[in-house]
């Protein structure tokens, strides 16, 4: 019968540390003690341990590539995100390389797998993959959020939430009463944010608020998520974010619906292309570039051991108000 190979568990248990001790001193030395890594590697020589492909890679504070994961690189959202990450990567001497996980959970880990074994540390960009799952990325390699909070692991988060309670108040003041949320993927962490935001702040100034979705968070989802408005009996929605709103607002014209004297829309990022629509579209917008720069300069300080930088940073929001929001009714 053939011998199972042995595991970091196994080496862990030679050597009288936790399993977690034993992959950060394969995957990233640096962050542990010389003593610790001798310990450890006389335990894995012991046993006849050997690393993970991952874990063998060069050590990260000499590799000088960093690896950035959005959801979906036709979002003009990310291109802002990703001009400010490279232009700080190349100031702090690292290659920037880009992956697009298009909405896919497993394809964001499968990408992850390969990318990181040759690169330094990971910008994970309103990442789909379970909390668990990235924090055992995290013991492999240093990694940093954005839009999304996973305990441990260090976020950069807008706070569009905040921005959605000023859209929610902004059309209670424009007279309307009956409001629609107009969802996101349900596996993402922001649009529930959001969606707690509007039901909450909704309830607090006793707006009927509803739940439509979710949509694909592009411009098809929001001609979609038009079809379903045109059903219901609103007068205002808030869209998850701006290619929703905007694939919206442009079946609604087609049918015949006007925006903003029969239905007020609102978006979320301000993305390039939000104030070309007819009618401009009103929108939630943050510093999507500080998003990309600040990152960088998360995983430079956590590589050259200049500490692990900020735990978590939310940065604030806005509303930009444009043509699509009007009074209820006129």
């Amino acid at each position: 019968m053939k011998q199972a190979r042995p595991t970091i568990y196994d080496v862990a248990r030679e050597c009288g540390l936790a399993a977690s001790t034993v992959s950060r001193t394969f995957s990233n030395p640096a962050r542990v003690s010389p003593a610790t890594r001798e310990l450890v590697q006389a335990a894995a020589d012991a046993i006849g341990y050997e690393p993970r492909p991952l874990a063998r890679a060069e050590a990260p504070g000499r590799i000088r590539v960093l690896t950035l994961v959005v959801t979906d690189i036709s979002n003009p959202y990310y291109a802002t995100v990703i001009k400010a990450a490279q232009s700080r990567a190349i100031e702090r001497n690292f290659t920037l390389a880009l992956t697009d996980s298009d909405e896919s959970a497993r394809l964001e880990a499968n990408n992850l797998r390969q990318l990181l074994a040759t690169t330094s540390g990971g910008i994970l960009a309103t990442s789909r993959l379970s909390d668990e799952a990235v924090r055992q990325i995290a013991d492999y390699r240093p990694l940093v959020m954005i839009n999304r909070q996973v305990e441990g692991v260090p976020s950069l988060v807008v706070d569009t939430a905040a921005g959605m309670r000023k859209a929610v108040r902004h059309l209670a003041v424009l007279g309307h009463r009956r409001l629609a949320y107009l969802s996101g993927p349900r596996n993402s962490w922001i649009n529930g944010q959001r969606w707690q935001a509007v039901r909450e702040e909704a309830s607090q100034l006793g707006i009927e608020v509803s739940f439509l979705g979710p949509f694909v968070p592009n411009r098809k989802g929001g001609e979609d998520a038009a079809d379903a408005l045109v059903l219901g009996k609103v007068t205002a929605a808030i869209g998850y974010n701006d290619l929703i709103a905007i694939g919206a607002l442009q079946r609604l014209r087609a049918t015949g619906v006007r925006v903003p004297d029969d239905l007020s829309l609102i978006g979320c990022d301000d993305i390039f292309g939000a104030d070309l629509t007819v009618p401009g579209l009103t929108t939630i917008a943050g510093p999507a570039d500080k998003l990309g720069s600040f990152a960088v300069d998360v995983l430079h300080a956590r590589l050259s051991g200049h500490g692990d930088g900020p735990g978590s940073l939310t940065l604030d929001s806005h509303m930009v108000i444009r043509g699509s929001t009007g009074p209820a009714g006129r």
